[in-house]
């Protein structure tokens, strides 16, 4: 009863809409401080990799190889700090998928080596927009350009990696970063960098939530409202945590699980950088930023989530925060690299807390739901 009467304050009624004041203020602040923030941060990245790849192609020198390494890392981790809101954008477009499939269909890329004509479509001015239309997902994104960068968790000798390893890498790092500014436009819309917005509109990319007026952001931000997918503002909040349970299951059940279990050995994310920990962690992370309302500096206690579920139920509260920080120290305590110890019993510690935040997380959409009933 107290959750209910709490849950009430500030609505407004009529015409089918659900307007809670309190709940809009923490959708408003999980888009700008959680979804913007980190979006801007993935497509300023991808673009930085696209041109220090191409200063390498230039140089072939080691130090630029080893800074191009440095900035696909970050690059990285902003993306898994962006996995617990894959719903919209990154679902609708087809976009998780395009740019981060895994693992490398090694044989497709060797028959690709040896292919000149595509060769020299990707080299090309367009180089960019080939990869993205013709090399398809098991080829693109990510794992293709750590391929080519990484071997045994270190940086390649610049010796090693050919021109036409390059010619890939270039084409397919544009396609990444095409893709991220997709993502950035389609959650900040007119907030975007400016070049970012006109590439993503000299592509044709969608951007728009069912190609209307609204950005995702808006949509979210406004939902109850008029216009937007969402029936009321606390559907917006279940879909934040829901985008979060979906994260928390898939690293503990399919990301560590999978190897772990014997289901399939060879479904490793990053094994060429060694690098499968830190993204278990980043995800992690991409739910402690949803829940608390902002990346790390942009927090605001009093309009996050966790805020709103401390004064529906304090206990409730507690449980997420406890799982939250030990489905991290499980994660951390995991035997690197995680290619090499994919077996260690360690790794069911880090399921069993990721399984156990899914199911802490099940139970605010079940108070938030028992409201929405």
């Amino acid at each position: 009863m107290v959750a209910i009467a709490f849950l009430s304050m500030g609505c407004k009624h009529g015409s089918g809409e659900l307007v809670d004041e309190k709940q809009a203020q923490v959708l408003e602040q999980y888009v700008n401080h959680t979804i913007a923030p980190t979006y801007t941060n993935l497509a300023n990245s991808t673009e930085q990799l696209v041109n220090e790849l191409k200063a390498f192609q230039s140089s072939h020198s080691q130090s630029d190889l080893n800074k191009v390494c440095e900035t696909f890392l970050a690059a990285r981790a902003w993306w898994e700090k962006s996995e617990a809101f894959l719903f919209g954008a990154a679902s609708d477009f087809g976009i998780d998928p395009h740019i981060d499939s895994w693992p490398l269909d090694v044989d497709a890329f060797n028959n690709l080596m040896n292919s000149p004509n595509m060769l020299a479509a990707l080299a090309g001015e367009d180089g960019d927009v080939v990869a993205g239309e013709q090399l398809g997902n098991a080829l693109l994104g990510f794992h293709g350009i750590e391929y080519i960068l990484f071997n045994n968790g270190q940086a390649r000798d610049a010796s090693e990696v050919t021109e036409t390893q390059m010619v890939y890498a270039v084409a397919v790092a544009g396609d990444l970063r095409n893709r991220c500014f997709q993502l950035e436009v389609s959650w900040i819309g007119d907030a975007a960098a400016k070049t970012h917005r006109d590439k993503v509109e000299e592509l044709e990319l969608n951007s728009t939530v069912n190609g209307g007026s609204y950005s995702y952001g808006d949509n979210l931000k406004k939902a109850g409202n008029p216009g937007s997918t969402y029936a009321s503002s606390v559907m917006g909040l279940m879909a934040i945590v829901d985008g979060c349970k979906t994260i928390a299951d898939e690293v503990g059940t399919s990301k560590i699980g999978k190897p772990y279990n014997g289901e399939d050995p060879n479904y490793i994310e990053s094994p060429y950088s060694q690098k499968s920990i830190d993204d278990f962690h980043d995800n992690i992370l991409s739910i402690q930023n949803a829940y608390y309302g902002g990346i790390e500096g942009q927090r605001n206690d009093k309009l996050s989530l966790h805020a709103y579920v401390k004064k529906m139920d304090s206990k409730l509260d507690n449980e997420v925060e406890e799982a939250i920080n030990t489905a991290l120290d499980k994660i951390s305590a995991m035997p690197r690299p995680f290619v090499n110890n994919y077996t260690n019993a360690k790794n069911a510690e880090a399921i069993e807390a990721c399984q156990n935040l899914d199911d802490v997380l099940s139970k605010v959409n079940e108070a938030l739901r028992t409201y929405e009933d």
